[in-house]
């Protein structure tokens, strides 16, 4: 089985997250998607919430599950059989950065880094924009799946 992990905090999942599990799951058996606890930061929404933001949004698709953990991704992984971490690039900052981390985890493991290009609708959004307009009462159901509903 393919079994791929996308790590993230998901706070809040946003479109841009949706169509890349969704193009991930035409790749791999089974896409693990994994919400990273980091006691460091500070969330809008609490961790059961996004959670539960991301089973709505794929409660029809079998080959999509959600997952916390804690640590290291790559002990993550090891520790569920994932042999690729899924990721999505929005532009040359996100490759820069994601390239230090693939090249970190491929010395330390055996885990292979996949990378999606964002699509082109969705390649602006990203959480910390999403929680902005959130914060500031603007229309934010346009940037996240229809399961993201603010109280």
């Amino acid at each position: 089985m393919k079994r791929a992990l996308f790590p993230g905090s998901f706070d809040p999942i946003t479109n841009g997250h949706y169509d890349i599990i969704q193009r991930g799951i035409k790749l791999f058996d089974e896409v693990i998607v994994a919400i990273g606890i980091n006691a460091e930061k500070k969330y809008m929404f609490p961790l059961e919430e996004r959670k539960a933001f991301i089973e709505k949004s794929f409660e029809n698709e079998p080959k999509v599950k959600v997952v916390t953990y804690e640590g290291l991704t790559i002990d993550f992984c090891d520790k569920i059989d994932a042999q690729f971490i899924l990721r999505g690039l929005r532009n040359p900052a996100d490759f820069e950065f994601e390239k230090a981390i693939a090249h970190t985890n491929r010395k330390l493991s055996k885990i292979e880094t996949v990378f999606l290009l964002t699509a082109a609708k969705t390649s602006f959004i990203s959480s910390s924009i999403v929680r902005d307009v959130i914060r500031n009462h603007g229309d934010y159901t346009q940037l996240v799946p229809d399961s993201v509903r603010v109280k």
